[in-house]
């Protein structure tokens, strides 16, 4: 089997928050990526947005530092099943406890290569789940656990 490129992301709460984490990013070629993510500290029952956003900085309290959404073909926010940023991801789901693990296969992403590369971009969730129509970024709210994305 081929030995395809990995990156990783370590979530860390923003100011005044607990949602953490780590996010792994599988490129299987073809322009696919698998995304497994593992976080805790989360709304319980509840969904949340989730996204790649265009800067690998969480270095604000709020995470303001990473930016916008992950957007270098210009297209409007969205779902997977229509136009939409690279950087938009289906909503983190929990269970009664806060806590999502999830398995999400995007297209139109690479790790470490090309115009849709998302490696040094940072990976962000939202209070709030994303209603994919309100542009520029689905009305997800306020940032509350940011990671920068790095190959490993």
């Amino acid at each position: 089997m081929m030995n395809m490129p990995m990156a990783m992301a370590t979530l860390s709460p923003t100011q005044g928050q607990n949602a953490r984490g780590m996010v792994g990013f599988h490129d299987m070629g073809g322009g696919q990526v698998m995304v497994h993510a593992r976080l805790t500290g989360l709304a319980p029952n509840a969904e949340h947005g989730f996204h790649v956003h265009e800067k690998g900085d969480c270095s604000a309290p709020d995470a303001s530092s990473a930016g916008g959404h992950f957007n270098p073909s210009g297209q409007p926010h969205g779902p997977q099943d229509a136009a939409h940023h690279m950087g938009d991801m289906p909503n983190l789901r929990t269970d009664a406890n806060g806590n999502a693990d999830v398995r999400i296969m995007l297209q139109g992403v690479s790790v470490g290569s090309g115009a849709g590369d998302i490696v040094g971009r940072a990976v962000v969730v939202h209070a709030q789940p994303d209603d994919y129509r309100s542009q520029p970024a689905g009305n997800s709210g306020a940032r509350i656990a940011c990671g920068v994305i790095a190959r490993r």
